[in-house]
């Protein structure tokens, strides 16, 4: 680890983070935390695939449903409107659409095939943000003057890397250059991200291997077609077994840096408050080792 311990870590002067766990457990709240106080930058991956990665695949997906109207068709090609995606680090919307869900098109359903295209889409773009932690970081301190560094990376980095991999490329990389730190959930914890998926299913990445298992599970279990899935119902149906799929792998991950507790960001409301979290963490570990 670049620190090795909770002095270490208070007296940095260039404190270099790495967050990684499941959506919802507080990454981004502790990253705006340290944006907030104005002397941290905040590189938020999500943002990245989405506008640097991803924008045009969103934006030519828009382009495509507004081709559809006539009205808006016309102003379209004569230029007289534009399309362009809103995104941001707290509205990640136009990235999850544009992933969508498989199943029935008069459901909002995409094809199993484009649906597959798109997350391999995202893969590639994930992989390519994350290698730009490095860059990222000389760029924050030598053409915005920000000493300190937070990378609030998605919820599906576990499935673009291989932490059993001690010569795993993009670990190294971002082990050599940040203190990654996992926000673990507790079992309370996954139980509320279930509820709270199930009152609003989102578009998400799985690992290809993972999703098409799942896909040919849930066909056998229903007996639905492709065109007869809902697409809410899938994603409900896959979205916990998500979870204890990327578990075992954030947990692999946790060794190339610190584990958090998600209980103790709930009460995190300042940047000192985030280094106080982070000296706590790094204290347990020396204490475990």
């Amino acid at each position: 680890m670049i620190y090795t311990s909770a002095q270490e870590w208070r007296d940095a002067s260039q404190k270099k983070l790495l967050l990684f766990g499941m959506s919802g457990l507080g990454k981004t709240h502790l990253s705006n935390a340290l944006r907030d106080s104005g002397a941290w930058f905040h590189y938020s991956v999500d943002y990245r695939i989405g506008t640097r990665y991803m924008g045009e695949y969103i934006a030519d997906n828009a382009k495509r449903e507004a081709m559809k109207v006539p009205f808006l068709r016309d102003l379209l090609m004569s230029d007289s409107i534009y399309i362009a995606s809103n995104i941001t680090f707290n509205n990640l919307a136009p990235l999850s659409t544009y992933l969508g869900k498989p199943g029935n098109p008069e459901q909002g359903g995409l094809a199993f095939a484009d649906y597959m295209q798109r997350q391999e889409q995202h893969r590639t773009a994930e992989i390519a943000a994350l290698m730009d932690t490095k860059p990222f970081i000389d760029r924050a301190q030598t053409l915005y003057g920000y000493d300190h560094f937070v990378c609030d990376t998605g919820g599906s980095i576990c499935e673009v890397v291989d932490p059993s991999d001690p010569e795993d490329p993009l670990l190294t990389m971002l082990s050599q250059n940040t203190l990654m730190v996992w926000l673990k959930g507790s079992d309370a914890h996954t139980e509320e991200l279930v509820r709270r998926f199930d009152r609003a299913p989102k578009p998400m990445y799985y690992q290809p291997e993972f999703l098409i298992q799942a896909w040919s599970d849930y066909l056998g279990e229903t007996g639905h077609v492709e065109s007869s899935v809902d697409p809410d119902t899938f994603v409900r149906w896959t979205y916990a077994r998500a979870l204890a799929h990327r578990q075992p792998r954030y947990e692999a991950m946790a060794k190339w840096g610190l584990t958090l507790p998600a209980e103790r960001v709930a009460a995190v409301a300042s940047a000192s408050d985030v280094i106080d979290v982070i000296a706590t963490a790094l204290e347990d570990h020396a204490s475990a080792a």
